[in-house]
């Protein structure tokens, strides 16, 4: 099949790029966004030598993909002699992978999508398989992939009504790039009918591996030791924030603390960056900073949380909490993290990331649909003043996430034939 012009475009601007990488490389650095001493995986250099056996290779972009395929991983290195490579693009994703990874798996930052780059990742490792997880889709590292023989899978195949009206506009060369994908499972039926739409071939739902995801970890003394400093007081959790929400959020605990004159507020922003912005719209209210080792005294009525992956500490500290990217058009964060470990969500509107999941365990709390400050303040005050109803609401959100389990055992069983093609 002729190679559609956007595929071809992709691959002479990227070539044409290629002596820009290592400057684009070390601006990112600059700015935290790369691991300096393993810069050289992001030119297709490999830091660690190909474990002998079958090795399968999977691709996810972030921390949350890395998550979802943590359940997938075990189950694959069930099998004899079979190795995991995972590849990803952010340094949050290397850090969670650097403690979670069982041994057998690997992981290696995902090569910039040029030409060479991915060249020399595909000879280095030479994977008998590749699952991306999700839908982060790199022409080259896609198509190279597929013209070497390796089959590919999609897993956990998203993508929102938006996307596919957005990747519609390139027709044929998202066609050729989904056809490259011998097999596309898709979270609901939904999202299955829209890669079918856009010419993927062989689609089948199986659910959402994130359903299956292990709970996120927690350090038990740093747990420990928030719980004694916040003692009895109430606590309104703002988890995964974006610009926009922390300003809801605010006026919400202004309105609360006037009846619960002890409210801690705890804000866990989705980039720790924007810590300094967040500061700032504090002023008038006491706060306290994580990053700065500060734990919240009685005076403190804010604390920014502003370090990487501690979230499974604050989803326990708390019985519920506002869940980010819902207030904002940003598509919402899993509601399924917070509600296995029983802190029941509230939400905005927008769920376009997780319709399943938000669905699934709003339905079992009965509530938590919000659109404004007042909406916040209301439900949080109901709960806070009931701890009874506090607790059942997070009992419910972790049944309605427990009814979408079994994704990892369906898509293993699809994965099947696909993994025995170069045994």
């Amino acid at each position: 099949m002729k190679t559609p012009l956007g595929l071809s475009a992709w691959r002479l601007l990227t070539t044409l790029a290629t002596p820009l990488a290592p400057l684009l490389l070390r601006q990112r650095a600059a700015r935290g966004k790369e691991e300096t001493a393993r810069m050289a995986e992001r030119l297709g250099n490999a830091s660690l030598p190909r474990p002998q056996g079958r090795l399968t290779w999977i691709h996810g972009a972030s921390v949350g993909e890395s998550l979802a395929a943590l359940p997938l991983i075990e189950r694959l290195l069930a099998e004899p002699d079979t190795h995991v490579l995972m590849t990803s693009g952010t340094v949050s994703s290397a850090t969670l992978l650097k403690r979670r990874l069982p041994d057998g798996a690997v992981h290696q930052y995902v090569p910039l999508d040029t030409p060479g780059a991915v060249a020399r990742f595909l000879d280095h490792w030479k994977p008998d398989a590749g699952l991306f997880v999700m839908s982060e889709l790199w022409p080259n590292l896609v198509m190279m992939a597929h013209e070497r023989g390796i089959p590919l899978g999609l897993v956990n195949g998203r993508i929102s009504e938006s996307s596919a009206a957005r990747w519609a506009i390139a027709r044929k060369s998202i066609a050729n790039l989904l056809r490259a994908f011998d097999l596309v499972l898709a979270e609901d039926e939904r999202v299955a009918a829209r890669f079918r739409a856009l010419g993927a071939q062989d689609v089948r739902v199986v659910g959402s591996l994130k359903a299956d995801a292990p709970p996120l970890s927690t350090d038990e003394a740093a747990l420990t030791k928030m719980r004694e400093a916040i003692g009895a007081r109430p606590i309104l959790l703002a988890a995964q924030t974006h610009p926009g929400e922390d300003e809801t959020i605010l006026p919400a605990h202004d309105v609360l603390r006037e009846r619960f004159g002890d409210l801690l507020t705890i804000i866990v922003p989705r980039h720790i960056e924007r810590a300094d912005d967040i500061q700032m719209l504090c002023s008038g209210r006491a706060s306290a900073r994580r990053s700065r080792n500060e734990l919240p005294s009685p005076q403190t009525a804010i604390y920014i949380a502003d370090t990487l992956g501690e979230l499974g500490l604050f989803y326990r500290l708390a019985p519920f909490c506002f869940l980010g990217a819902t207030l904002v058009p940003l598509g919402g964060h899993n509601p399924l993290e917070p509600a296995v470990l029983r802190c029941a969500i509230l939400a905005g509107p927008h769920h376009a990331n997780n319709p399943v999941a938000f669905d699934a365990v709003l339905s079992a709390q009965g509530f938590g649909a919000i659109a404004s400050s007042a909406d916040i303040a209301r439900e949080a005050a109901r709960l806070i003043s009931n701890p009874a109803a506090a607790a059942a609401a997070g009992a419910a959100a972790a049944q309605g996430a427990s009814s979408l389990s079994g994704a990892v055992a369906r898509t293993t069983d699809a994965l099947k034939s696909l993994l025995d093609a170069h045994a």
